[in-house]
Parts: C-alpha cells; structure tokens; sequence
C-alpha cells in the first residue's frame, strides 16, 4: 500500500493524499497547490503521504512500549 500511495502522489497528488487522509484539510490545500502548478502538489503529497509513514512508525513503537510495560508488570506477581 505504500509503493501505490507514494505513486499516486506523483501521478496524481490529490489522490494521494486522499488515499493517506481522506477528506481533510490537507486534501484541499493539496488540490489548490496542484492548480496552482503540478510540481508543488507533488511535493505536498509526497510530504503529506511521507509524514503519515513517520507518524504511523511512531504510533507502532509507543503501542510495542506500552504492551512490554504491561507485560513486564505482570511478570512482577
């Protein structure tokens, strides 16, 4: 899913971010900024589409670090 959302963000910026945010905010500016000339669209949907991937890796390692938490409490019993 990565490879087609970073594909769509170069061929079609807008779709793009719509495939990583949906209906947002950073849809719309993404559409203005694709009007306004391609190249500034692709590089908001690479940054937007790039940056969900970043935040996503972070969200996985806080969760893996809360489950060894709990996990490593429970052994204390």
């Amino acid at each position: 899913m990565k490879l087609l959302r970073i594909l769509a963000a170069i061929l079609l910026p807008p779709l793009g971010v719509f495939l990583t945010l949906g209906l947002s905010p950073a849809f719309l500016i993404n559409i203005g900024l694709t009007f306004l000339g391609y190249v500034p669209g692709i590089i908001h949907a690479l940054w937007v589409v790039l940056k969900s991937y970043e935040h996503e890796a972070a969200d996985r390692r806080a969760y893996e670090n809360t489950v060894n938490q709990s996990v490593d409490q429970s052994n204390v019993y």
